[in-house]
């Protein structure tokens, strides 16, 4: 019947018989395959230059291979941060903390275009919790700071926490080097939230900030004594929706701080009540921030600081590459697994399992 319908031999007619494909194509895009090994291998004095230069391509590839774990991509970024290391150092490092819901990255976008229309270049890096379960991150803070992502003199960098202390991304102290090198005056580190991350976060900033909300719960329970003592500044978020809470929270941070011995740098933290959404006490925050900086540059405490950090890279580094080399070994590798079987039998206890591990070490690679 469709015969009848379909003139084969008529070029204008509106129903043709299309041809079938005679074979059926690859999945695979051959072309992408050739040029991906095609791909020029980017150099050393490269990846330095476009860093030096701003490029933020360039600038994003070499805190690609920072966060690589391969062996030869950790060889390549140890050489370019050694490379940008003279250039670091000259931007204001800001963290900025507070419980998941607080306004963060509402905040920091707030204060970030603030900054960048005024001629600043800010570099945010945002670190994502990492799941225990799949090992993913959403990685969606520049969804959430859709301004600020768009901005030219802003660069937004979200990090898998990858299981590390708390949720600070290992590597962020790296990528706060090339970022400073790149030309960005302010870094901004946003944690995942309050817990041990901000331990971490404040040993590589030099101004702390943390957010907290007025309508949480009894303010003084909301956050433990220890990172309130870590605090430069505390800002009572959201206070738009219910301003005298929000200044009643303020004065009851106030007098618990109060109670707290003075600082070693002379800065008595400051508590004041902010509102990302409105904009009200965002120009409060970068004025607080800038008074903190110029008192302890006049006091000496700013330098100090800086060098206390770099000595605790130095351990941190040292901690963590013995730690690398001892499970990589080819003794612990064979020893580990009959050790832990041991142990969940309780042939032989944890420690003399640790001890026997250690010594074995140690002993293999005197040799």
């Amino acid at each position: 019947m469709y015969d009848r319908i379909i003139d084969k031999d008529n070029p204008n007619s509106a129903l043709k018989v299309q041809e079938a494909i005679g074979e059926k194509p690859s999945p695979v895009n051959t072309n992408y395959i050739a040029r991906l090994k095609k791909r020029k291998v980017i150099s050393i004095d490269e990846y330095v230059e476009g860093i030096l230069n701003s490029d933020r391509v360039m600038l994003s590839q070499a805190i690609t291979l920072v966060e690589s774990n391969l062996p030869e991509h950790q060889l390549k970024a140890q050489k370019i941060i050694e490379r940008c290391l003279p250039y670091a150092g000259k931007s204001i490092r800001v963290g900025i903390t507070g419980v998941p819901g607080v306004g963060k990255s509402t905040t920091i976008e707030a204060l970030g275009t603030k900054l960048t229309h005024s001629g600043h270049k800010l570099a945010v890096l945002a670190i994502d919790p990492t799941s225990e379960k799949t090992k993913g991150s959403i990685l969606g803070d520049k969804t959430r700071m859709e301004e600020l992502a768009n901005d030219p003199n802003a660069f937004i960098r979200p990090s898998p926490s990858a299981g590390s202390l708390g949720g600070v991304a290992r590597k962020t102290r790296e990528i706060i080097i090339l970022c400073e090198a790149a030309g960005f005056d302010t870094v901004f580190v946003e944690t995942v939230g309050v817990g041990q991350s901000e331990v971490v976060a404040h040993s590589m900033v030099d101004f702390f900030l943390l957010l907290q909300l007025a309508n949480a719960g009894d303010e003084l329970q909301g956050i433990k004594r220890g990172i309130m003592e870590m605090a430069d500044a505390i800002s009572i978020n959201k206070a738009e929706l219910d301003p005298n809470r929000a200044e009643l929270a303020a004065s009851q941070y106030r007098s618990a701080l109060s109670l707290f011995p003075e600082n070693e740098n002379g800065w008595k933290p400051v508590v004041f009540t902010s509102s990302a959404y409105t904009g009200r006490g965002i120009d409060t925050m970068w004025e607080t921030i800038m008074e903190y900086v110029a008192k302890t540059k006049a006091n000496g405490h700013f330098h100090k600081k800086r060098n206390e950090q770099n000595l605790r890279i130095l351990s941190e580094s040292i901690n963590s590459t013995l730690t690398e080399r001892f499970y990589n070994s080819d003794f612990i590798i064979e020893r580990l697994e009959q050790l832990k079987e041991d142990v969940l039998n309780d042939k032989v206890s944890a420690y003399i399992a640790a001890q026997e591990l250690i010594d074995g070490y140690f002993e293999n690679i005197s040799k």
